[in-house]
This record gives C-alpha cells, sequence and structure tokens, in this order.
C-alpha cells in the first residue's frame, strides 16, 4: 500500500510563512447573479434597455424629475447576505426586513419601515399523485418576499414553484396594474398567491372525499397511516394560508396614507378570496380531526374482530388437541383402545364438536 505524503506548501498555492498569517477570502457573487429580471417602468410602459439595481433606481429618478411616474421593479432568487446588503443599501431598505429576505422559513407577515412596506407571502403548489396512499408529499411551500417604496418593487423568491415572470408579462401587456405604481405591483403578486391558495384547496378536495369514503366504507380495511399524511399536509397548508389573513387587513386599513381608494377596493378584493381559502382549509382540517377518530374506532373494531375469529379457531383446534393429548398418554388400560371402531369412533366425535363450535361462532358472527 502506498503511503500518502502531504503535498508541499507552494503546490497547495499557499505562500510560505506563518498559519496565522493565511487569510482565505471568498470572492463575493455579483447581484446580477440572483437577478432574475430588472425592469424600469414609466407611465405603465418597461422602458427598454438593460439595468442593474443601482442604474435602475438612477434611471427611475431621472424620470420622476421630468414629470413621469416611474418606478424599478427587480425580481430576486434566492439571493445570499452579501447580495441582499447590496440591493438594500441602494434602496434604502431596512437592516431587519434585508435579514428576513435572505434566510427563509419566515411566518406570512407585512411590516412598514416608513414609507416602504414589507410582506412574507407563503406560496404553495399541489404535487400531482395518483392517490393519498402511495403520495409522499401532497403540498410544497415556498416564499416570496415584497418590498414596496414608492419608487421600486422588490421581490425575493426562495423555492422552485410560484414564479412571477408570468404575472410580469401579463402586467406589461394589460397595464392597468403597472399604472397604479408600486403598490399595483404588489396587489398583482398578492391576488395571484391568493389564487393559487383557492386553486390548491380545491385540488386537495379530492384527496380529503377519497379519504373519507374509504374511512367509512364497511367493505374497505382502513389504513390510517394515510390520513395522518393529509392531515400533516393540511396543517402545513394552513399555516401558510391562514396568517395572512391578519396581515391584508392591517395593510388595507392602517396604510391608506400609501394605498389609493381603488388599490383599497382591490385588496379587499383579495382578502375576500383569502378568507375563501382559510375557511375551506379550516373546514378540512377539521373534518380530517374527525376522520383520524373515526379510522381509529374503525381500526379497533377490526382488531376485535380479528381477535374473535382467533379465538374463534383456537377454539375449534383446541378440541382435537385435547383429545388427541389423552390417547396419547399411553396408559395400558383406556377406553377403546382394544375396540375395533375406536379411532374412527374418536375422530367422528372430533369431527362433530368441532363443526358444532363452527356453526355457534357462524351464528353470532365470530367467523
Amino acid at each position: 500500500m502506498a503511503s500518502f505524503r502531504p503535498r508541499p506548501p507552494a503546490l497547495l498555492g499557499i505562500n510560505r510563512g506563518r498559519a496565522d498569517d493565511i487569510e482565505v477570502r471568498t470572492k463575493p457573487v455579483p447581484v446580477s447573479k440572483a437577478v432574475v429580471d430588472c425592469a424600469v417602468y414609466s407611465d405603465g410602459q418597461r422602458v427598454s434597455g438593460e439595468f442593474n439595481h443601482a442604474e435602475a433606481l438612477d434611471t427611475v429618478r431621472q424620470l420622476s424629475a421630468a414629470g413621469e411616474d416611474a418606478f424599478v421593479w427587480i425580481g430576486l432568487h434566492e439571493p445570499d447576505e452579501q447580495q441582499m446588503q447590496s440591493v438594500g443599501e441602494v434602496y434604502n431598505l431596512h437592516p431587519l426586513a434585508v435579514e428576513d429576505a435572505v434566510h427563509a422559513h419566515q411566518r406570512p407577515k407585512a411590516e412598514r419601515y416608513d414609507d416602504d412596506l414589507f410582506l412574507v407571502l407563503k406560496t404553495v403548489n399541489y404535487v400531482p399523485h395518483e392517490t393519498v396512499e402511495l403520495a409522499r408529499e401532497i403540498v410544497e411551500t415556498g416564499e416570496i418576499m415584497v418590498f414596496v417604496g414608492p419608487e421600486f418593487v422588490i421581490t425575493v423568491r426562495h423555492g422552485e414553484h410560484t414564479g412571477l415572470a408570468a404575472i410580469r408579462q401579463k402586467l406589461e401587456h394589460e397595464r392597468n396594474s403597472l399604472l397604479l405604481g408600486p403598490y399595483g405591483v404588489m396587489h398583482a403578486i398578492a391576488d395571484h398567491i391568493v389564487d393559487t391558495y383557492r386553486a390548491v384547496t380545491a385540488a386537495m378536495e379530492s384527496d380529503v372525499d377519497a379519504i373519507e369514503e374509504n374511512t367509512f366504507s364497511p367493505t374497505t380495511k382502513t389504513d390510517i397511516e394515510p390520513i395522518y399524511l393529509l392531515k400533516r399536509e393540511v396543517v402545513e397548508l394552513k399555516r401558510a394560508v391562514a396568517p395572512l389573513t391578519d396581515d391584508l387587513e392591517w395593510v388595507i386599513k392602517d396604510n391608506t396614507d400609501l394605498l389609493s381608494k381603488e388599490l383599497r377596493r382591490q385588496m379587499r378584493d383579495v382578502l375576500d378570496h383569502q378568507i375563501v381559502a382559510a375557511e375551506q382549509i379550516a373546514e378540512y382540517d377539521e373534518m380530517l380531526s374527525s376522520l383520524v377518530q373515526a379510522a381509529s374506532a374503525k381500526v379497533g373494531m377490526q382488531q376485535n374482530q380479528d381477535m374473535r375469529k382467533i379465538s374463534a379457531w383456537a377454539a375449534m383446534a383446541a378440541v382435537p388437541t385435547a383429545i388427541a393429548g389423552i390417547y396419547g398418554m399411553n396408559f395400558e388400560h383406556m377406553p377403546e383402545l382394544t375396540w375395533t371402531w375406536g379411532y374412527p369412533a374418536v375422530l367422528l366425535v372430533m369431527v362433530t364438536i368441532c363443526f358444532f363450535l363452527y356453526r355457534t361462532f357462524r351464528r353470532n358472527h365470530w367467523l
């Protein structure tokens, strides 16, 4: 076996000297690597050209100085801490909001920092599957953080689903929301996400119905594990959706200086859809809790039936076992030992007793 020899420091690219003087530095990844799209909008139309995050803000301020209604919309996908801090410094974002945008797994919330709004919206996606019994996951979740200010909209997405490219294309085609400025984009994003809540809850209805039918079917043996799986997925969906109701109400009622009358109307429509989705998920949660109890009771009944069947068969098997054990004791003076018809007579007695026990157990529905 060849022995390992450490390579000299020069071959490893390390200068000779004290180890304490060696500093490992990682080159920062540019913000452009996390940018999905960066666009400037003026009077509802996209301004031609390509911009980085700093150039886009300068362009917006130049257009605003010329009397145009302009803002920038930057879409980021899972930026690291250095990238997010760079964007935060240019757009004067609050450090706490920047920290939340880097680290995923936030609860849905809405906060205000001076004239900026910060929203954390949970995204959900329905995972197609043949049956609940064969599924490993039914709902997957992600996050979209939205920074909204007078001059910008910054969206930070975590997760591979619920991309915003289609929403951007739709807004650029229709232009109505873009004419309402950054908060119009915020409404469009919130409306799209809440619509996905309703779509996912509608898709899960068939799963809940199938589980309910299986649980209360008298001819089907109930497996409680799929019910636990669906219950877990509904609880995860409830945690993603339910808290947003209070946050949307706060955005509408306590930020009238930021939202126009028309935007408040549109946000109330989003809130109505959000309440419908949250109530539907709550109904699923309550129904599955009841199904867990019903399934547990049904499983207990199935186990009792199995125990009765086992006991019945054991009782029938005990009769020939006892008779055979008696005649196997090898005593010299035993009845029917010398009788010609003794053996068939004993077998006939065994069969008769077992048949009588079988009819009795069948009549009492033990078998």
